[in-house]
């Protein structure tokens, strides 16, 4: 390679590492507008405001608004999906306690991506956000992965049973969450997220009793 052919090299990886910065800071900025002020407070002007970058280079790497409120949820998908998977290789009381953990530092290590879903999820419009689609799509993937994981545990639970304690797996982490964000740190998130765990193990025990009778 020449000495030209390396420059302009050198000058597209930078341009690539200058964007890929540019869009995070903007997703950050829109993450943490759009958990303060809802979708409909959420607007391009104050996303550039907020992270010191021109409109123009928001809709150079975001079509809208709406597109850009879904790619923060995108962003966190990974995240928020890893700790529904139980790990493989402790006992089933313990594997259940484990991602209530896990659970409770990704709640209180990215807030806002819990908050911002959240609020999307309870709104309703005639036209349903792709934001929104791309929440509820994580929720399902989410529940879909921890399903798997309690199937692994063994138990002898029915489908619908093992339908029954994901959705209240999740549903008991949206509650804790929202009881932290009120009570703040008087709620200590990670032992009610403990209780959670064992309570999920203990309603499985109850289910499989129930199956023998």
């Amino acid at each position: 390679m020449g000495e030209k052919e390396a420059d302009s090299s050198r000058r597209r990886r930078q341009r690539r590492a200058d964007g890929e910065l540019s869009r995070n800071r903007i997703l950050d900025a829109a993450t943490e507008i759009a958990a303060e002020r809802g979708y409909e407070g959420t607007s391009i002007g104050a996303v550039s405001a907020k992270c010191g970058l021109p409109a123009s280079s928001i809709y150079w790497h975001f079509k809208d608004k709406d597109d850009l409120i879904a790619a923060v949820i995108e962003r966190s998908f990974g995240n928020w999906l890893q700790v529904w998977q139980l790990p493989e290789d402790v006992v089933a009381r313990d594997r259940l306690v484990e991602v209530a953990l896990r659970t409770a530092k990704a709640v209180s290590d990215s807030p806002d991506f819990l908050r911002l879903g959240l609020m999307l999820a309870l709104e309703r419009r005639p036209v349903e956000p792709r934001a929104r689609a791309m929440f509820v799509q994580v929720r399902r993937q989410a529940f879909e992965a921890l399903s798997a994981g309690i199937r692994d545990l063994g138990l002898d639970l029915t489908e619908a049973q093992v339908a029954q304690i994901a959705t209240y797996a999740i549903a008991g982490a949206d509650g804790l969450f929202l009881a932290h964000e009120i009570g703040g740190d008087s709620v200590d998130l990670v032992a009610m997220f403990e209780l959670h765990g064992h309570a999920l193990y203990d309603t499985a025990l109850r289910m499989i009793e129930e199956n023998k009778g």
